[in-house]
């Protein structure tokens, strides 16, 4: 099994869940993170660290969030998304963003 970054994420991307990660399973777009699904070793260690709850174990991603599952290891080998392995700073409205619904469209591939 694999985790999963979901809609919360998007136009926040918090990095806290970076540092933790033992295997450096994230990769980093615009704006938004996801989990490689080939790289993850479901650890679990990333889920209380994300200030936002966008992470989660594949068998509990949220109905609506399903959808995330593939986006995730669509994204993770998509040109342009490379692995990060140090936190850094959110995107500077993540404050304004992270309580919001309906994201989906918000984000940049």
């Amino acid at each position: 099994m694999t985790h999963v970054v979901t809609e919360q994420c998007i136009r926040c991307k918090y990095t806290d869940c970076v540092d933790v990660c033992p295997v450096d399973c994230f990769r980093e777009g615009p704006n938004m993170l996801v989990i490689d699904p080939d790289e993850c070793i479901d650890c679990a260690v990333c889920i209380p660290e994300c200030p936002v709850n966008a992470i989660y174990a594949e068998e509990d991603v949220p109905a609506d969030q399903m959808p995330f599952i593939k986006l995730n290891a669509e994204l993770a080998q998509a040109t342009g998304w490379k692995s990060i392995t140090k936190r850094k700073p959110a995107l500077p409205d993540a404050d304004e963003w992270k309580d919001k619904p309906g994201k989906m469209s918000e984000l940049v591939r």
